[in-house]
């Protein structure tokens, strides 16, 4: 697996690039939807190769541990042949899952104890164990175990936390190189920088990550609460810092508008629920901005989804159509609203990919950026 930088845009630090993997080459900028229990909800394998165009998908360490469980999944010869995706796949190491259950969850320097809220049951994750679990799942990147903070955080524990990761980080490491891959392919782990949004704590990780020459790094922590500014000021500290020659992802981000300025700032690769999540609540972004599909204003609107065709389902189904069929709460509507917006998404990215190598990127971001969060 290796990284090969194309391009830099001369006005910014957007770059485009290509990750070779095993299952296949990842072009960058990219997005990739999140498939957290072997399904990317509501879309079929062959419409997210075929429709959607995604190039790899993310699968979630948490809830595949707990459903369908590691036995199934070594069984069926890994995640890949479970769910019949040839494409390369991303999962997360369980830390983010772990911090969304602070009720139920007991961190010590070890690992983390927390409480199944399937049926209840109490489980164990360390760094090691993690990367077995993920060894066993046999996704292509597979991240370290790291504790996500909230926002906002205390300074100190804020520190306490990002030394707690990286001395997690080099178990993880470690654990790495005494296992193999189960399934004859390339597995690469992405470190994780933490530190909360204090600048001198976030270069000291970004530095820390860095130094560990990974094949790509990821920067986490954010989107969790804090302001866009926020966002925005860490993420391009961090990026300053990691190397130009190694794929940054950053998780869990965003809104299109949080994607675009990212990618100016250096970022490779996304995942966010949010286009799923907002679809099953008749919420699509389009290149125009936001609609309600619930809105009465789309009763008798028989145009397109999006007039610029970023989804081929934007020229089959008017808006009339997918407001009837959400209100009527029939699935086809939450299929085709998150074909539209999933597909809308790998557009954005694909588009600003075109956008770089053409040296045109930063007069179209800041054509696109106030259309993206325009509420129509």
């Amino acid at each position: 697996m290796h990284f090969e930088l194309e391009t830099t845009d001369e006005k910014s630090k957007a770059r485009t690039g290509k990750l070779h993997t095993d299952h296949g080459v990842i072009e960058t900028p990219i997005f990739m939807p999140v498939g957290t229990v072997g399904t990317v909800k509501g879309v079929h394998q062959t419409e997210l190769e075929k429709d959607v165009k995604a190039q790899i998908i993310l699968g979630n360490t948490y809830h595949l541990y707990l459903r369908p469980g590691l036995d199934i999944l070594e069984g069926a010869g890994g995640l890949h042949k479970f769910i019949n995706w040839n494409r390369p796949m991303l999962t997360d190491s369980g830390g983010y899952q772990v911090y969304s259950l602070s009720g139920s969850r007991k961190i010590k320097e070890e690992g983390v104890t927390f409480q199944s809220h399937v049926d209840g049951s109490y489980h164990f994750f360390s760094p090691e164990r993690a990367i077995d679990i993920q060894r066993t799942i046999g996704a292509d990147i597979i991240m370290a175990f790291d504790e996500c903070t909230p926002y906002p955080c205390g300074y100190d524990y804020a520190k306490r936390s990002m030394h707690m990761t990286h001395r997690w980080l080099k178990r993880c490491f470690n654990q790495m190189d005494k296992t193999e891959a189960k399934y004859g392919y390339e597995q690469a782990l992405f470190p994780i920088v933490q530190g909360s949004t204090y600048d001198d704590l976030r270069k000291e990780s970004a530095a820390t990550i860095a130094s560990h020459d990974a094949i790509g790094n990821a920067i986490g922590g954010l989107s969790v609460g804090e302001p866009d500014e926020e966002l925005y000021r860490t993420t391009d500290l961090v990026c300053s810092i990691l190397p130009e020659d190694k794929p940054r992802y950053l998780m869990g981000v965003g809104t299109p508008a949080n994607i675009l300025e990212c990618i100016s700032l250096g970022v490779d690769m996304f995942d966010c629920v949010l286009p799923s999540r907002n679809a099953r609540h008749g919420m699509l972004f389009t290149s125009e901005g936001i609609i309600n599909i619930k809105n009465k204003k789309w009763e008798d609107d028989y145009s397109p989804l999006d007039p610029n065709g970023t989804c081929y389902v934007d020229s089959m189904y008017s808006k009339a159509y997918l407001r009837h069929l959400v209100r009527t709460k029939e699935y086809l509507g939450i299929q085709i609203a998150t074909l539209h917006n999933l597909s809308f998404y790998l557009w954005l990215v694909g588009e600003a990919r075109n956008q770089i190598q053409a040296g045109t990127f930063t007069a179209w971001k800041n054509a696109m950026l106030p259309k993206l969060s325009n509420r129509l």
